[in-house]
């Protein structure tokens, strides 16, 4: 995380229980399985929030923020089972990886292009394992709120999400605040899904952003693994023996269409889906590679014909 600033503050932090090996062990039955999701969301005692196994805890406000909305998110995997034909291997989706997520100020950036990527974004490009990028940001200066995501949102186990499942998560924003997430394109060596490191705008003329926000994301490159084809190299996961494998790579944070590597990559649109809106507005609903429609990120899925 680089600032360029010195704000104070850092309101909401809060954990993510995922471990490099435990996403690893999932890829594999992700890679064979699709999830139909629908959120499930509870308040504990304490006035935490949890959705899935998100959970996002109030601390003390140390600064003035002004009046803040409550967001939610939904990222959604809307690939399909053929998004990835590789020459050497069989055709198979994109899947998406546990992630980690931060609101910030706007001097504040989630990763620097044409620098090297931090440790945790490291582990995350890698490994699709939030936990170190989460505690990078957790209590920088400038970060308002920061979590991690890293169950469906219809519940089961932590884990990557295959073609029809999403992961869901809310917090809090007041105006001239950001938000930054990544999540790895799991067929990959060191890929990544992220928006431009300035981060989404939430607030527009003062009113809270609300709908699709996916022309702002972006497919990157951390440049900490050499590439190999994507769905087929043998240190990509599930393939690979172990987390942090691989030739390394001594090169910056770019997008992959930046990257001369001789390899197709699916289109960011064809991938993924993520949707802001405030609390209590409309998700709607995703329509697949496949022409299928989900309603509000998962719940229920309906083919179109």
């Amino acid at each position: 995380m680089t600032d360029d600033s010195t704000p104070t503050n850092s309101t909401r932090t809060n954990s993510t229980l995922t471990s490099r090996r435990t996403v690893l062990t999932g890829i594999a039955a992700t890679l064979s399985t699709a999830t139909v999701v629908g959120a499930q969301e509870t308040t504990t005692e304490e006035g935490e929030t949890t959705t899935g196994d998100e959970t996002t805890t109030e601390a003390e406000t140390t600064t003035e923020r002004g009046e803040t909305r409550t967001f939610e998110v939904r990222i959604v995997n809307i690939s399909g089972p053929n998004a990835l034909t590789p020459e050497d291997g069989e055709p198979g989706p994109v899947v998406l990886s546990p992630g980690a997520y931060a609101v910030h100020t706007p001097a504040v950036q989630l990763f620097a292009p044409g620098e090297s990527a931090s440790a945790g974004l490291e582990a995350l490009a890698e490994d699709g394992d939030p936990t170190t990028l989460g505690e990078e940001v957790t209590g920088a200066d400038g970060i308002l709120e920061s979590g991690a995501f890293d169950t469906p949102i219809a519940g089961g186990e932590p884990g990557p999400i295959g073609p029809g499942s999403a992961y869901g998560f809310r917090f809090e924003a007041a105006p001239g605040e950001r938000l930054s997430f990544a999540t790895m394109f799991v067929p990959s060596n060191d890929l990544f899904f992220a928006p431009g490191p300035q981060g989404i705008e939430l607030f527009r003329n003062g009113d809270a952003v609300s709908g699709e926000v996916t022309e702002q994301v972006a497919l990157w490159d951390a440049g900490t693994e050499q590439n190999e084809e994507p769905g087929t190299g043998p240190n990509q996961a599930p393939r690979q023996s172990g987390p942090d494998t691989g030739p390394d790579e001594d090169a910056p944070v770019r997008r992959i269409e930046e990257v001369d590597d001789g390899y197709e990559y699916p289109s960011v649109s064809d991938s993924i889906q993520v949707l802001v809106v405030p609390e209590g507005g409309d998700l709607g609903g995703q329509t697949t590679a496949e022409g299928e429609t989900t309603t509000g990120a998962g719940g229920t899925t309906t083919t179109t014909n």
